[in-house]
């Protein structure tokens, strides 16, 4: 018999991800893929799935899903509520729900997104070698909606042994690795503009890029008013409009841009940053 998941409720934001499509910039598609890898592989590895197995990413929890077939799942990254029936069944461990029965992710009570691993993976299409939905390109499947039936690919088990596991939950200062450059020769002191102020993560991000609140970094006087050609982007990168706060692109960032790149962030701290809710406080710290 096919397994799928009725959507009841879908929340903010439910998204189909996996490792995403790498090595397509030369065609303008970004990476995209899991925002918190280690939080998405460590749902996998919960359940039994082989790594990249295609789950849901979740901004801001509120899902609520029937399956129809029993299954083994896992909710993993920022912590929330999760339960069966209305029966607390806890996060970051696997857990069975029988046939018919609702599955409910509640709101994060700290961190920002949370990860749905389903023994056997969601068994979309694929783009691009990918599951992934990719806000920015289009490609992959369309954002999860109430009413969807997602399928659910076959599994056998068995289900792996597990001790304590990492949960997702960003500190109360989030602090970022940068190495500065390649365009780092446009501002004054690139590296004081970075590690000095103490920044703000702005409302206004998403798995594009986030956005940070405070001070412009000051460019040197002879590239004030001028603009570079578009040129190559990768995920991290630090983009400085010439009037206001940096933006530090996430998975599903364009593959080019005009504004220089004063540094790019370590790829092991970008998952921090995909955890931080507005307001929350940012420190850079510049790499050698």
């Amino acid at each position: 018999m096919s397994a799928f998941l009725d959507v009841l409720a879908s929340g903010p934001q439910a998204l189909v991800t996996d490792h995403g499509r790498a090595g397509n910039a030369h065609l303008g598609v970004p990476p995209s893929g899991a925002l918190d890898r280690p939080a998405f592989d460590l749902g996998n590895r919960l359940v039994g799935n082989a790594p990249g197995t295609a789950g849901l990413e979740l901004l801001g929890g509120g899902l609520r899903v029937r399956a129809r077939g029993p299954r083994l799942v896992a909710v993993t990254g920022a912590p929330a509520p999760v339960r069966v029936d209305g029966r607390p069944v806890g996060s970051h461990h696997a857990v069975r729900v029988p046939d018919g029965a609702v599955l409910e992710i509640g709101t994060p009570v700290g961190g920002l997104r949370v990860y749905l691993a389903v023994a056997g993976g969601l068994d979309v299409p694929a783009a691009l070698g990918s599951r992934s939905t990719d806000l920015l390109s289009g490609l992959g499947p369309e954002p999860v909606a109430d009413g969807d039936a997602l399928p659910v690919g076959p599994w056998t088990g068995p289900v792996p042994e597990c001790g304590p596991v990492p949960v997702s939950l960003p500190p109360a200062t989030i602090r970022l690795r940068v190495r500065l450059g390649p365009r780092d020769d446009w501002f004054t002191d690139a590296g004081a503009a970075l590690a000095g102020p103490v920044w703000t993560v702005s409302p206004t991000g998403n798995r594009i890029g986030v956005r940070l609140d405070g001070p412009a970094p000051p460019r040197c006087p002879d590239t004030r008013g001028r603009e570079l050609p578009s040129e190559a982007m990768v995920t991290g990168a630090v983009q400085a409009p010439p009037d206001g706060p940096p933006v530090v692109f996430l998975a599903d960032h364009p593959t080019t841009g005009g504004y220089p790149v004063i540094g790019v962030v370590d790829p092991a701290d970008l998952p921090l940053l995909a955890q931080a809710t507005p307001g929350s406080a940012v420190r850079f710290t510049v790499d050698a």
